[in-house]
């Protein structure tokens, strides 16, 4: 039986030689290839895809939304996380949302189009690193308030302007601000959301 997959990277190059690797293999057919992440879905409807590869950031949607909109919609399609970005607080996000895997773009071809048959009979396949990396590091130590605020931290924006962007008072935002500093053992926001960025909690 063929299995049907679709490869979704922004980056044209990525996504080229995922395709042209996987489609080497006698059981697996690349049948779409897709640049965002609000792309994913109707392409595996459109396609009947029986595996999704996703990266994490893309414009649109990013590859973790991807996977539990995948899981929500009943299509019977399984995720399999393929990123550059090899980080716990990810693997523990992308788990949580309905991927049945996780692994880095380095990994070997071999091992990739394993992961695939691997994911497409129901089992869970997560990189190993990742995976005793991720038992030491410890649970996302911050609420979903302290990530979206963060998030908004990221692109320079003053307090007012994140208080006006998520329709929160500008004390509340200070408030959120100051416990993810302190969740972060940072001295400033800045600091709080590269640290979080880097443990892949936002």
């Amino acid at each position: 039986m063929t299995i049907r997959v679709l490869v979704a990277d922004d980056q044209d190059l990525v996504r080229g030689a995922l395709a042209a690797l996987l489609g080497l293999e006698r059981d697996l057919e690349v049948v779409a290839e897709v640049g965002t992440g609000d792309a994913v879905l109707p392409a595996v409807r459109e396609h009947r895809v029986d595996v999704a590869l996703l990266d994490i950031e893309m414009p649109g949607m990013d590859g973790i939304a991807v996977a539990g909109q995948l899981a929500a919609a009943g299509t019977g399609c399984r995720s399999l996380v393929v990123t550059t970005f090899g980080r716990p607080g990810y693997l523990r996000r992308a788990m949580d949302a309905g991927a049945s895997g996780f692994v880095v773009k380095d990994t070997p071809a071999g091992q990739l189009a394993e992961a695939v048959r691997r994911v497409h009979a129901g089992l869970r396949v997560v990189d190993p690193m990742l995976a005793a990396e991720s038992l030491t590091s410890g649970h996302n130590p911050l609420t979903e308030r302290e990530r979206e605020v963060l998030r908004a931290a990221l692109t320079g924006a003053s307090a007012g302007e994140i208080a006006a962007r998520l329709h929160l008072s500008e004390g509340t935002v200070r408030n959120h601000l100051s416990g993810a500093i302190g969740k972060t053992g940072t001295r400033n926001r800045a600091a709080a959301a590269s640290v979080a960025r880097e443990n892949g909690w936002l």
